[in-house]
């Protein structure tokens, strides 16, 4: 691969930069508050180790005998929303691992999110399946990840008096993206659109909004013609903001791939990564666990290898061969 400049990927091997994402912040995040969830917000002071300049940080603020493991998750939802969502699990496997306690972290942007995990800042994390096999360099394996592959798919909105009805209708207009390294909601909508009469690089201007949620917002606010995300953030959008979600529609879908995995960095102790993925992987089985999946939402969470996810390497090496 290429290094990115303002819409193109950089090589295999190194994090593909955000930059393209633009400084603009998106209204979602100027209008968002944090989480008044009992899952503690710990702003970490500047220090000299980069690790403890972390913010915002969700999870208990003390160390303990057994130790503190930093699990972030990428920018599925703006923070108040993975506080929400994510919190409950946290709290939820740390009463039951007894001595090693999980901190669950949330990155400001793909960027910062994916700068750390490639650093090996994170000790667990959750990425999504294109973070997923970069992370591998990093010396991170997979351990567990989402059911419901059939889930992680690209959507692509437009407003419903738009007019929009035919893929070749966005031609020369602006696009929203989450960010250029979201799987779901970026690579599979231009990976879309690139197989339906579009040149992905050239018939339309890319926006990206920095996250879901913007992307959304930038549809209805009629900063662009289309946007595209997937279904866990948009549903949780029509939940939240029915309003807004009524004056929009999904007017295309794309296929799927293998949902967001579970690493573990090669440094954690083996047992706590073989402890973490039999509470993820029985947490259906469980009337709380069962509700705690719902509001992701997804039904389980199931083992998973580096070999789990070679369809996504294959899919990467065809996307960057076509989108630039």
């Amino acid at each position: 691969m290429q290094q990115l400049d303002a819409q193109r990927r950089p090589r295999p091997g190194g994090p593909w930069s955000a930059r393209a994402a633009g400084a603009r912040v998106a209204w979602w995040h100027r209008h968002a508050a944090l989480s008044s969830l009992a899952v503690a917000v710990v702003l970490a002071a500047c220090a000299p180790d980069p690790r403890a300049s972390y913010a915002p940080v969700y999870g208990p603020a003390r160390p303990t005998a057994g130790g503190i493991y930093r699990f972030a998750v990428h920018p599925l939802h703006n923070p108040q929303r993975l506080a929400e969502t994510y919190g409950p699990i946290v709290a939820y496997l740390n009463r039951r691992l007894g001595g090693p306690i999980l901190q669950l972290e949330a990155a400001r942007s793909y960027e910062e999110f994916e700068s750390k995990l490639y650093g090996r800042a994170y000790d667990l994390a959750l990425p999504n399946p294109h973070q997923t096999i970069h992370a591998l360099q990093s010396g991170y394996r997979p351990f567990g990840k989402m059911g419901d592959d059939t889930s992680f798919r690209g959507i692509i909105l437009v407003r419903r008096d738009s007019g929009i009805l035919e893929v070749a209708q966005l031609k020369g207009k602006a696009v929203a993206f989450p960010a250029p390294t979201a799987l779901a909601a970026t690579m599979l909508p231009l990976w879309f659109l690139h197989h339906h009469g579009l040149d992905a690089n050239r018939d339309i201007q890319r926006r990206y909004a920095g996250s879901q949620e913007s992307s959304i917002m930038s549809v209805y606010l009629g900063e662009t013609a289309a946007g595209a995300t997937w279904p866990v953030p948009w549903e949780a959008f029509q939940r939240k903001r029915p309003d807004i979600a009524a004056a929009l529609v999904v007017r295309w879908e794309t296929a799927s791939l293998l949902n967001n995995s579970l690493v573990a960095r090669d440094d954690v102790p083996p047992e706590l990564v073989k402890r973490l993925g039999e509470l993820l992987s029985s947490l259906h089985e469980t009337e709380e666990g069962a509700r705690l999946l719902q509001a992701i939402p997804i039904s389980r969470f199931e083992p998973a290898s580096a070999l789990t996810y070679e369809p996504v390497r294959v899919f990467l090496d065809a996307y960057e061969k076509a989108i630039q």
